[in-house]
This record gives C-alpha cells, sequence and structure tokens, in this order.
C-alpha cells in the first residue's frame, strides 16, 4: 500500500500539473482575454497591445480587451497580472522594465519566476543622440571627448535597463560621466538640444522630434540590427562598442501554470497575425519593430538581457534603490 507520504507528493504533481491539456489549449480562448498594459494609453507597448489585441480578437473569436496599469515601476501591473491568477489575463509589455527589479529592490512584492514568456511581439528602437552641432558624430568620437574631459560631461537616460546598459559602457570604457535623472524622459531631448545635456539615450520615438526639428543627431544605434528611421546610423557592435548594445525586447506573459501546449498555441497566432505586415508597418510609426519568437526565443532574449544586468551591477558593485 503507498504510503502517506507518496500520497502526499503525488497529490501535490497533481495539483501543479497545468489544468490545460493539449485539446483543451487548441480551444483557448473560451471567454473575453485581457491583456495588462504597465503603462497609460499612447505608450509604445500600449500602442502594440491594441495593435495585436484587433487582430487577435479577429482570430480568436473572443474579446481582447487592453487594460492599462501604470506606475510603481510597472509592478502596479504585474500585481494586476498575478492577482488575476487566471489563464485569460496576460501581461504585455517590455521585459526591461522589470529585468532590472531583482537588482533595483532589496525586497519584492512578486516573484520574477511567476512572469512566463509567450511570445515575442516587437523590439522597442534604441538609440542615443548629442546636440545636432555637437563635434562628434559616432561613439569613438563621443568617448573619447568624455574621456578628455572627466566630470565635464553629462547625459539623461530612460529608468531601468537603458540606464543599466549606458552605466556598462561607461564603467568599461573608464568614464567619468553624470547622469541627470528625469522624472519625464521625454524632457531629456529638449535639454539636449539647448545644450543642458551633452547626450541622451531613449528610444527613438523619445528622441526622434528633436531629430527632425534639427536640434539633436544620432551618434549610435543601440539595438543587434540597424533601424529603419535611420538605416545609414552604424549599430554600437557594427562601431567596436557592443557594451552600448540593448534590445529593447516586448511581448506577452503568462502565468507559470500555463501548460507548453498553450504557450505555442498563442505565439503560433501571434506570428499569424503578424504575417500580412500590416502591424509592422504601424508599428514602424511608433518607433518599434516587429520581432515575433516563441517561448524559447523569448526566454533566451531575455536572459541575455538578465546577464548583461547582472554583469554591469557587479562591475559597478550596484546597491538596490530600496
Amino acid at each position: 500500500m503507498p504510503s502517506l507520504k507518496s500520497l502526499v507528493a503525488a497529490a501535490i504533481a497533481v495539483l501543479a500539473t497545468p489544468l490545460v491539456t493539449p485539446a483543451q489549449a487548441q480551444n483557448w480562448p473560451t471567454r473575453p482575454v485581457k491583456f495588462i498594459v504597465p503603462f497609460g494609453p499612447g505608450a509604445g507597448a500600449d500602442i502594440g497591445g491594441r495593435l495585436f489585441a484587433e487582430k487577435l480578437s479577429q482570430k480568436w473569436g473572443q474579446p481582447v480587451i487592453i487594460e492599462n496599469k501604470p506606475g510603481g515601476d510597472s509592478i502596479v501591473a504585474i500585481q494586476a497580472f498575478l492577482s488575476a491568477n487566471d489563464d485569460h489575463v496576460l501581461l504585455f509589455g517590455p521585459s526591461g522594465n522589470f529585468t532590472v527589479h531583482p537588482f533595483n529592490y532589496t525586497k519584492l512584492s512578486y516573484n520574477p519566476a511567476d512572469l512566463v514568456p509567450i511570445a515575442r511581439a516587437s523590439n522597442t528602437l534604441i538609440a542615443a543622440a548629442v546636440k545636432a552641432d555637437a563635434p562628434y558624430n559616432n561613439v569613438k568620437e563621443f568617448t573619447e571627448a568624455v574621456r578628455a574631459n572627466p566630470g565635464k560631461f553629462n547625459y539623461g537616460a530612460v529608468p531601468g535597463i537603458t540606464e543599466f546598459i549606458f552605466w556598462g559602457y561607461a564603467y568599461h570604457e573608464k568614464l567619468d560621466i553624470l547622469q541627470v535623472p528625469y522624472r519625464d524622459i521625454n524632457v531629456a531631448p529638449v535639454d539636449l538640444g539647448e545644450g543642458r545635456i551633452q547626450a541622451v539615450m531613449a528610444s527613438f520615438a523619445i528622441v526622434q522630434p528633436q531629430i527632425n526639428a534639427g536640434r539633436i543627431k544620432l551618434f549610435v544605434v543601440n539595438n543587434k540590427t540597424r533601424i529603419a528611421p535611420a538605416p545609414d546610423m552604424p549599430t554600437a557592435r557594427e562601431q567596436g562598442y557592443p557594451s552600448l548594445e540593448m534590445e529593447g525586447l516586448v511581448g506577452l506573459f503568462g502565468l507559470k501554470s500555463m501548460s507548453d501546449e498553450l504557450k505555442e498555441k498563442i505565439a503560433a497566432d501571434f506570428r499569424a497575425v503578424a504575417a500580412d505586415g500590416s502591424i509592422a508597418e504601424r508599428l514602424k510609426a511608433t518607433g518599434q519593430a516587429i520581432n515575433i519568437g516563441g517561448p524559447k526565443d523569448f526566454v533566451e532574449s531575455i536572459e541575455e538581457q538578465r546577464r548583461t544586468v547582472a554583469a554591469t551591477a557587479k562591475a559597478i558593485d550596484y546597491k538596490p534603490k530600496n
């Protein structure tokens, strides 16, 4: 007769097994789906989420609702997603917003392992810019100028992983450059154009208005590949500065109890609705690029981010904010 210990272990194993069978996964969703977005309406991830939601609702035959939960360094949205505990409630947003959480907080209100990547949707285009009349046009010239003037240069960067990437670059190149903190990073390109700071690293969508106005110019693209809005600007790696490389990964996350079959089905549906190119075209206008990937691809991309952040945090002896 099985022991009480073995019966308990078997019961726990059953409870831990995802309840969605392969057949049920193919019939999912059976009711409206909700994408929780950690930003307000009009943000890049919100626009991307709505573009995919519109197409997916047609494919799934169920409404796909966007619920905006901005604030709290994305933790408000993450907690709302996890507390729902529902396989029809998913999180849509950039992984970089919470890749840095374990390094920024001594105690987190959630377990990062509970956020399971399902489908990579797009990349936010990231670039760094300087004042239009600055005498440097690439990373080498900028780096040499900063190194020759320790403590005299400053910059603005989007809080989170973008900061870590710039810190890693500054550490690697032994630069003494001051970061100016911004409550609203959209102000930084304006300050750059007026000469109050010397550089900005942010999404292309944030710097684009000042570029179009002729007040600032790019000196590097941080993504792994060149970007359509600036095809002649080399990437950080092409310029010989891989420490400045960054992929702005955006995608869909689910609960860890979700079955592999359901994750693969949702990822395949993302790929199917993106196939006609209409989402890619509309994303381009918002400084984003389509980059569909399944659970394995998304996990590998995020793990690469985490390793980069961890290496930088260790190198600069970074201490959590709280």
